[in-house]
């Protein structure tokens, strides 16, 4: 056992086999210099124990490479999004482009750089493959015979320092 005495006069008590510390006063916070230890604490349970300091990391919501929920307006999503429609006009045989219509689930996971996981909506657009149209100048179609919207499940990979993006997974329906 190591035993801290700290300027505010707390006494500390780390315990080398356990993930908790052990402390006297209700709640600590001590920093020193370069080099020097690091200590914060949290007050003890209700119980009078003190808290598991493992275990709520554990319990946190951020984990590493674990998929995390991110807003759906995020503007990387959006781009996301659009490469996915993008790969989507590449393989159809379809004499119309489609664009994003609608991102209703977005996750990103860190790996080797960034993987969003959509699950998004395309739909047709006016605009013709051979016109090399901008996506964001083509309006959906409204003509009810034309008018198609797919549901699509996306996977793309993103690596900001080698500037590369790439459409792992796609599946429409």
């Amino acid at each position: 056992m190591v035993e801290i005495k700290s300027a505010l006069n707390h006494q500390l008590q780390f315990l080398p086999s356990t993930c908790f510390l052990n402390f006297q006063r209700s709640s600590t916070r001590v920093a020193r210099g370069p080099g020097s230890l690091v200590v914060s604490a949290q007050s003890p349970g209700s119980d009078g124990r003190p808290p598991d300091f493992c275990s709520q990391i554990l319990k946190s919501d951020a984990k590493p490479g674990f998929p995390k929920t991110i807003k759906t307006n995020d503007p990387d999503v959006l781009r996301a999004a659009r490469h996915s429609a993008e790969s989507f006009n590449n393989c159809s045989n379809d004499a119309f482009l489609f664009r994003e219509s609608r991102v209703s689930r977005a996750l990103v996971q860190i790996v080797k750089g960034l993987k969003f996981m959509l699950d998004m909506d395309i739909g047709r657009t006016t605009c013709k493959k051979t016109g090399h149209a901008n996506l964001d100048d083509c309006s959906f179609q409204t003509n009810h015979t034309l008018q198609w919207t797919l549901s699509c499940y996306s996977e793309v990979w993103v690596v900001p320092w080698l500037q590369t993006t790439e459409v792992s997974l796609l599946h429409c329906h």
